[in-house]
């Protein structure tokens, strides 16, 4: 005996996870539509295939490094690089920015010189670095330490200092010292200003892990991209780049899903209904 599903069914359990998510394949129709037209460019002869290898190309590589172990060690060393300099680059500027935000004298302690140093592009720093440090580990997190610490400065700052005066005034009724302010009031408002600078971090973190890890790397993803190019494997270049896209959207939708998590009393004028 078959049991077949009405409309109103088969739409309540797709939109309930029972099938693929509606929100899935919305995000899914612009990458599908890329890899087409990617396709469409290779197969039609348009593009050298050297130059851009087809995406079936791509793939089987892919699954290449993944088979034959290449693959994940690369990845787990980068990943380590990231979360060291991102802590680092993350602590560096939230204590700058609290200093700064919270305080005149701090403000005017912090500020100017933040300001200057974040001008450098910090990728051009990469002479200093190996001067100062070497040509090892410390380096590359040094830069990506600096890429993610200006983000985190510059919105915390701007959170704080953009807590509405009416609000810290309506809790001084209650009593609260100015720690409890700071601690109970303005760190909570100010923390979406903070998820944003911190989403723009681990993007930054991506970027400066791509540079850094040419640094004399004998392992990374960046490692494996460099060998790559220097034996004209443009299909794995396409993994490399496949695998820094992936990492910077993966990151991005925990810091989202963390904030959601966190950020339930803020409201939104977005709002989801049905789908």
């Amino acid at each position: 005996m078959s049991v077949s599903l009405d409309a109103p069914l088969r739409i309540s359990l797709f939109r309930r996870g029972g099938f693929i998510p509606a929100t899935l394949l919305r995000r899914a129709v612009v990458p599908a539509m890329i890899v087409a037209l990617w396709q469409g460019l290779t197969a039609s002869g348009l593009v050298d295939p050297q130059t851009m290898p087809p995406p079936a190309a791509v793939a089987e590589s892919f699954w290449q490094l993944i088979v034959t172990g290449q693959m994940w060690p690369n990845l787990l060393i980068s990943l380590e690089r990231v979360a060291a300099g991102l802590t680092l680059g993350v602590t560096i500027g939230t204590a700058l920015g609290l200093t700064a935000s919270l305080s005149r004298l701090g403000e005017d302690a912090i500020d100017a010189s933040v300001q200057m140093a974040r001008t450098l592009p910090h990728l051009a720093l990469i002479p200093l670095m190996i001067l100062w440090f070497g040509i090892g580990e410390t380096p590359k997190i040094v830069l990506i330490a600096l890429g993610s610490m200006f983000p985190i400065y510059l919105n915390l700052f701007s959170a704080v200092r953009g807590v509405e005066r009416k609000l810290v005034e309506g809790v001084s009724v209650l009593g609260l010292s100015h720690a409890e302010t700071i601690w109970h009031v303005i760190l909570p408002a100010a923390l979406p200003g903070f998820f944003v600078g911190l989403r723009q971090a681990f993007g930054i973190s991506w970027i400066s892990l791509v540079v850094a890890e040419q640094i004399n790397a004998s392992s990374g993803i960046g490692y494996l991209v460099m060998n790559a190019r220097d034996f004209l494997r443009t299909d794995i270049i396409f993994d490399g780049l496949l695998v820094y896209a992936l990492l910077g959207l993966t990151t991005d939708q925990l810091v989202r899903a963390l904030e959601r998590k966190l950020l339930v009393w803020r409201p939104s004028i977005v709002t989801v209904k049905g789908v």
